[in-house]
């Protein structure tokens, strides 16, 4: 349980909102009267999200927006589209990822667990942090993952093209640590403003999350599905994270049932925090903070 604070005219932005625990997300965000625009990457689906969220109590704005965070040139269109259309952003939420058994790169040159898991985190994140500024106190948070204990960064090789892909579980493994390794260095960044940014681990959630994989992928989550949280439950510390009072001012952590847990050693250190930073930076036609 939590105190919500006062959502009344804020925007909330949140991606991969059209499933798991994403879509149980929105839900509390649309229930608290915010005014929510939610990401997803098929309209159809994202269309009929949004459409059972208007039937649900809540006095804001429910609006969905078409995206392919994979690809960076789509991030910058949604960022534009974004700041055209609602000018103001108060909770940003990055929750889209996936695992890919598989490795391929996308067009433009990344493999495609990094584009999604990190770039379109880092991106989106550096587009619209000029709102996030002015609507300040505001909040950023990004799902992360236990399993960024098991990842390192490959500082020579981020796309994996010379390292053994291990069924996707290497590059996702690296990317979770780059999603903590982004929290702490960009809470860094915003110390002097009102703009906390904080990661959650969501636990072992029962979604459509190995849905891109092979028949064996798929059977293998299937069979552990006894020992897997429900979206609603593996969703609390997102909610409680984005919309409580008790979180408010807290920045920088890592976030465990609704608790401030220690991430892995590799996650807290704050040069490779600052040089994945700048080598995102250098990749990526990026606004600077500092």
């Amino acid at each position: 349980m939590f105190t919500q604070r006062n959502m009344s005219g804020k925007f909330v932005l949140v991606t991969g909102a059209t499933r798991g625990i994403g879509r149980r997300f929105a839900e509390h965000v649309v229930n608290a009267g915010a005014n929510l625009v939610l990401v997803g990457r098929s309209e159809e689906r994202t269309t009929r999200v949004v459409s059972r969220l208007l039937k649900m109590n809540g006095a804001g704005m429910v609006c969905g927006e078409i995206c392919d965070l994979m690809l960076q040139s789509d991030v910058h269109d949604l960022a534009d589209r974004y700041r055209n259309r609602y000018g103001r952003l108060d909770v940003l939420v990055n929750n889209a990822g996936a695992i890919f058994k598989q490795r391929k790169i996308t067009h433009e040159g990344y493999e495609r667990t990094w584009a999604l898991n990190h770039n379109a985190y880092f991106a989106l994140t550096t587009l619209l942090y000029d709102l996030l500024l002015q609507s300040a106190p505001s909040r950023i948070v990004n799902t992360a993952s236990v399993s960024h204990r098991m990842g390192r960064i490959y500082w020579d090789d981020l796309q994996l093209r010379k390292h053994r892909y291990l069924w996707g579980w290497r590059s996702y493994a690296q990317s979770k640590l780059a999603n903590v390794l982004f929290t702490r260095h960009l809470a860094h960044l915003s110390r002097k403003s009102q703009v906390t940014v904080n990661a959650v681990h969501p636990g072992w959630v029962r979604t459509g999350f190995s849905k891109n994989n092979d028949f064996l992928t798929r059977l293998g989550w299937f069979l552990s599905t006894p020992m897997q949280r429900s979206d609603v439950k593996g969703a609390e510390t997102l909610v409680w994270a984005s919309l409580s009072e008790e979180a408010e001012g807290l920045t920088g952590q890592y976030f465990v049932n609704c608790k401030s847990r220690e991430p892995a050693n590799r996650a807290k250190h704050m040069g490779d925090a600052a040089r994945l930073w700048e080598i995102s930076e250098s990749l990526m036609d990026l606004p600077i903070i500092s």
